[in-house]
C-alpha cells in the first residue's frame, strides 16, 4: 500500500481540517479488518438513510449505539460466557466488535431497531433554517434611484 503525504496541501488551506483528517483516515485504514460485522447502507429518501448491521447472536442489551463527535459508533459485547459447549461447526461469530461510521454535518440519528438478527439505524439530515438556500429579490435600478432621491 502506498503512503501519501498531504501536509504540503495543509499549508495553503484554512478551515479544511475535517477534510484533511478524513483523507488521512482513508489512506491509513487497513481495509482487511473492516469486514466484521457485515452491513448495508441504504438511501431511504433524499435526506435520510438506513444502516443495517448483521448482529446475529446478540441481544438488545448487548448492543450499544451512540453518536460522539460526528461519528456513529455501534458496539457489541457478549454479556456472559456461554457454558462449555462442544461445537461440530461454529459459523455464527459472536465476537465483540466496534463499528464506526463518520457522519456528515447536520446528520442526526433518529432511531435504532433490533429485529431478526439485524440492527437498523435510521439517519436524517436536518439542515438549520439559517443554512438553507434562500431566494433574494432582485430590484430594478429605477426603483432604487427613486428611493435615493426621496431620502
Amino acid at each position: 500500500m502506498r503512503n501519501f503525504d498531504l501536509s504540503p496541501l495543509y499549508r495553503a488551506t484554512v478551515g479544511f481540517d475535517q477534510l484533511a483528517e478524513m483523507m488521512d483516515r482513508v489512506f491509513e485504514k487497513d481495509v482487511s479488518r473492516e469486514t466484521y460485522p457485515p452491513y448495508n447502507i441504504e438511501k431511504t429518501a433524499d435526506d435520510s438513510w438506513r444502516i443495517t448491521v448483521a448482529v446475529a447472536g446478540f441481544t438488545e442489551a448487548e448492543l450499544g449505539v451512540e453518536v460522539k463527535e460526528n461519528a456513529l459508533v455501534i458496539t457489541a459485547r457478549k454479556a456472559a460466557e456461554e457454558p462449555a459447549t462442544t461445537y461440530l461447526h461454529r459459523g455464527i461469530a459472536t465476537r465483540a466488535f466496534e463499528r464506526r461510521f463518520q457522519l456528515a454535518d447536520h446528520v442526526k440519528v433518529t432511531g435504532a431497531v433490533h429485529e431478526n438478527g439485524l440492527l437498523h439505524v435510521d439517519l436524517t439530515r436536518e439542515v438549520p433554517e439559517a443554512l438553507k438556500p434562500r431566494r433574494i429579490e432582485i430590484a430594478r435600478a429605477s426603483d432604487i434611484e427613486g428611493r435615493a432621491i426621496e431620502a
